[in-house]
């Protein structure tokens, strides 16, 4: 997608081909720079403090790290190490374990002084495959937009309620949630974007926004709290999210406050549609709630807050008072029975196990 006019991925290899670049997501939006991750550490750093963020791009970075750790030592011993120092890293999202498994199914067939290559050309794939992947989601989703757009008077936006950051920057590029978004902008139709902050990282705010701005996209930047209000009012034609892992049975994980959102959608009517590529669906759990492991991240992310004074300088503050505790929780589950429809690269799923399983019956348990 575009960054100041000029197209841009999130994760890509570097020009002499020792290491791998990404974009610096924490000093996002009031800074655009870019971070160099040379080792096996540098790669588990960036996912654990979210240098890197959004289930798609933990995966890509995941492979890549398994590169840069064969890169320097191939051996079974070390291929093991890899593996479990970057699933340690972040417990909710899939397709971090999905794509180190995938590496590491790969090179195990190979002696070691081919696996360093394999794994680098797999970390290639498994990027170019998740644009692909996006790009069928966004010409999935476009027909429901369409849809609205063809009942409502001419000129009139569409509306369309967004949490978290599902964008290009939570993937290699054009992102999930927002892929029928920029297809539909990118086709034309008036597309207006309410975009939840999403504390306590405020991932809609500083991310949604700054690459909603970039590609053009009319947005507006409202309180989490506020998206019962737009849906009560009749401000909201759709809400489009993402997930970090669906349950074989259509049970999503997204960022918390998500489930909030499918409740307000649900009593309001509002039509409530989640985008997920296969790989972020785990096709071995059947029970969201009870079976999907949810991170509790750093306190100081709720008690903190850092953005930009008026002289440009950026700062970190404390938002509540010292000594409160604080809790965070990075992710909640809405039940299937709360899903309009799963928007994947297949097409248009019924939040069901039977629903996925006619658009991936290659997938049955």
């Amino acid at each position: 997608m575009n960054v100041s006019g000029r197209p841009t991925r999130t994760i890509w290899p570097s020009t002499n081909g020792t290491a791998v670049e990404i974009i610096d997501q924490t000093r996002l939006p009031h800074v655009f720079a870019t971070a160099r991750l040379a080792t096996l550490d540098d790669a588990a750093h960036a996912i654990r403090a979210m240098l890197v963020r959004g289930a798609p791009l933990i995966g890509a970075t995941t492979a890549w790290g398994m590169w840069l750790a064969l890169r320097d030592n191939a051996s079974d011993t070390a291929l093991a190490d890899a593996h479990a120092t970057l699933l340690a890293t972040r417990p909710t999202a899939v397709n971090l374990a999905w794509a180190l498994d995938r590496v590491r199914a790969h090179v195990s067939l190979l002696g070691p002084a081919a696996r360093a290559a394999a794994a680098r050309q797999l970390a290639i794939a498994i990027c170019d495959e998740d644009v692909a992947l996006n790009r069928s989601i966004g010409a999935a989703g476009l027909p429901l937009i369409q849809a609205i757009a063809a009942r409502k008077k001419s000129g009139d936006r569409v509306n369309i309620l967004t949490h978290c950051n599902a964008g290009w920057l939570a993937t290699v590029d054009v992102g999930t949630a927002t892929a029928p978004i920029y297809a539909a902008h990118d086709a034309g139709i008036p597309i207006h974007v309410w975009v939840d902050e999403t504390r306590p990282r405020n991932q809609g705010a500083s991310l949604t926004a700054w690459e909603l701005l970039n590609h053009g996209v009319p947005h507006t930047v409202v309180v989490d709290n506020a998206g019962g209000h737009l849906m009560q009012r009749g401000h909201v034609d759709l809400v489009i999210v993402g997930t970090d892992r669906t349950t074989a049975t259509g049970d999503v994980c997204n960022k918390i406050g998500t489930y909030l959102k499918a409740l307000a959608a649900h009593d309001n009517g509002v039509p409530f549609y989640v985008a997920a590529p296969s790989p972020s669906i785990d096709w071995t759990l059947r029970d969201g709630l009870r079976e999907i492991p949810i991170e509790e991240r750093s306190a100081r992310e709720v008690t903190h807050l850092t953005g930009r004074f008026a002289d440009g300088s950026v700062a970190t503050v404390a938002l509540t008072p010292e000594g409160s505790a604080a809790a965070n929780p990075a992710f909640d589950v809405t039940p299937a029975r709360l899903v309009t429809g799963l928007i994947t690269e297949r097409g248009v799923a019924e939040a069901s196990e039977a629903g996925l399983q006619r658009l991936f019956p290659d997938k049955k348990n």
